[in-house]
């Protein structure tokens, strides 16, 4: 497992010339996301991210805020606002297992959650055993990205282009499960000023627009929960 540390961030010509000046560039893809959650969205409005990417599944879990980063009791840090932190689950019988604790009060009453045949089919990958949990495909749509690593920095930035029309910035850490993140928030934030990116107020990723979009009210309750 890893933790994902980003910032999200517009990327103007200015700052996409030092980008190109001090970056590396690591080379361009395109990829598809396909995003599943239960009819009712019961994953999401508990800010647990289950996806597939180039077919392969990762579910994204929520961090606690990092202890001791707000100056003001009560007040969000600079960090809280501007950087998202998730920890990243990669294999499917591990998805499988978070996913059954998650749910585990809506599906209190389904045997399919702990069935052998369930089990045959994570160790198959394919998406059937999501279907077995009542998760179905919300969200659809393709990425073109290029990528810019900086060297010794353990940082690397990412150009998105969704193909509904929005695109957008992200400055990226992963660490190991128990890494410093202190270190990983310093790292993102001298790297946003090596680009020229400032401000205090966040930066929307792919999924916020996509849903402000197409599910404007699931969009209000993300936003009302503070989740997005």
């Amino acid at each position: 497992m890893s933790i994902e540390v980003e910032r999200k961030f517009v990327c103007d010509a200015k700052s996409l010339k030092v980008l190109e000046e001090i970056g590396v560039c690591a080379g361009q893809c395109q990829f598809q996301d396909r995003y599943f959650d239960t009819p009712q969205f019961d994953l999401t409005l508990r800010d647990f991210w289950l996806r597939q990417r180039k077919g392969c599944w990762e579910l994204k879990c929520p961090l606690a805020p990092v202890k001791g980063a707000s100056a003001t009791p009560g007040e969000p840090s600079r960090a809280d606002t501007l950087c998202t932190r998730y920890k990243e689950i990669t294999n499917v019988a591990d998805i499988h297992l978070k996913l059954k604790e998650v749910l585990k009060d809506i599906f209190k009453n389904e045997e399919i959650l702990m069935t052998e045949s369930c089990q045959t089919l994570i160790d198959h990958q394919n998406e059937f055993w999501a279907s077995a949990m009542n998760l179905v495909c919300f969200a659809e749509f393709t990425t073109v990205r290029r990528t810019f690593t900086f060297e010794g920095e353990g940082v690397h930035v990412d150009l998105d282009e969704a193909d509904f029309g929005y695109s957008v910035g992200e400055i990226e850490v992963l660490l190991p499960e128990g890494g410093d993140m202190q270190a990983a928030l310093d790292k993102i934030e001298r790297t946003a000023k090596k680009l020229g990116v400032t401000g205090d107020q966040g930066v929307d990723g792919k999924m916020s627009v996509y849903l402000q979009r197409n599910y404007p009210a699931h969009y209000a309750r993300l936003l009302s929960q503070n989740i997005l």
